[in-house]
């Protein structure tokens, strides 16, 4: 890893952010809008630029490429939802994603209310009960990332 040293303070004012009213154009039907699927892919590419920029560097700032896959059936769904739930424990940040506060588990088995489709994600795993005994098993990480193909 390589700890940088030399980073110069931004100054926010001389950045102009700001957004534009589409409805005002003549034409705002003909205005580039990104896809929604690649508004990460063009936060992290601006970041990278940033950072590279700024730094002197040049290359990838991420430790591997992010890579996407469809979920294609509900059994995948419901690994792929034990498995990111399920990724602050392995590294031991806490032992339980009910421990991790950055986590949408805490959502899930809430009775808050929320924008999270709460009903839809209990329903995958046919109740409360059962979401909350699946995250209680141990998950072995090795085998759902080879079986993720991550």
């Amino acid at each position: 890893m390589r700890v940088i040293t030399d980073i110069k303070p931004v100054r926010f004012e001389e950045h102009k952010w700001g957004t534009a009213d589409l409805s005002a154009c003549e034409t705002p039907d003909r205005v580039k809008k990104p896809t929604q699927h690649l508004h990460f892919s063009h936060l992290m590419n601006a970041y990278a630029k940033y950072f590279n920029k700024r730094t002197g560097r040049h290359g990838n700032q991420f430790e591997r490429p992010f890579k996407r896959k469809i979920i294609d059936n509900e059994r995948y769904l419901k690994q792929v939802i034990l498995y990111i739930h399920n990724n602050p424990v392995h590294p031991g940040f806490c032992t339980h994603p009910m421990e991790y506060p950055w986590s949408n588990y805490l959502t899930c088995i809430s009775v808050k209310p929320t924008k999270l489709c709460r009903d839809s994600v209990i329903g995958w795993f046919d109740d409360k009960a059962n979401f909350k005994y699946m995250h209680d098993q141990k998950v072995k990480v090795e085998q759902i990332e080879h079986w993720l193909k991550v």
